[in-house]
């Protein structure tokens, strides 16, 4: 169970307020434990912050009487409460304007979708697949990768999707946002982050 909350999404904002980035828990931990950031938290509709120390101690209070929803990571005698968000304390430059080339993003971009067939597959099921094949001449970018379920990127082989006679559900581009950012507004464990991304 803590491996795969590990891997959740942790919106991190710099010194202002302004998200910059999706990091996974277990980052965020360690932002918080050498004391880079702290963590923000709604408690009764007003957002505040805590240190490290502050944060653990809060988990073991409300430990005992868990809301729907929540989720805690075992530590050795006690259990900390997941973060959603967390500010730098000492990063105050403004949020990057071109969203990083990276697994974790186009898999976001696509949804976990393969763009051939359609089904949505958790990211150990999916692969990453060249449009135009790089035997072809295909660059490894935004407008020529798209998420393909093992079954598609295996049927389609070293072939263009014209030569295989596979339709591509849209045609991949570069986004304009963070689609980690994006695609996690809809999950109700962040529902915190729209505050913060509604005036980015």
């Amino acid at each position: 169970m803590n491996g795969r909350v590990l891997d959740t999404n942790v919106l991190v904002l710099n010194r202002f307020y302004m998200p910059i980035r999706v990091v996974n828990v277990r980052r965020a931990l360690t932002l918080l434990y050498r004391e880079c950031a702290e963590v923000i938290d709604c408690d009764d509709g007003q957002y505040v912050s805590y240190d490290f120390g502050s944060w653990c101690e809060l988990s073991q209070l409300a430990s005992s009487d868990k809301q729907p929803g929540e989720e805690y990571l075992q530590a050795v005698g006690f259990e900390v409460k997941v973060p959603r968000i967390a500010r730098l304390t000492r990063f105050d430059r403004m949020p990057a304007q071109t969203v990083r080339f990276n697994r974790r993003n186009l898999f976001a971009r696509d949804e976990y979708r393969c763009q051939y067939c359609g089904k949505v597959e958790p990211m150990t099921k999916l692969s990453l697949d060249h449009v135009v094949p790089r035997s072809h001449g295909g660059a490894t970018t935004w407008e020529n990768i798209v998420c393909s379920c093992l079954r598609c990127n295996s049927r389609k082989g070293g072939r263009t999707p014209q030569q295989a006679r596979m339709k591509l559900l849209t045609n991949p581009a570069k986004p304009r946002f963070n689609p980690l950012m994006t695609h996690s507004i809809d999950d109700p464990r962040y529902e915190s982050w729209k505050t913060f991304l509604q005036t980015s």
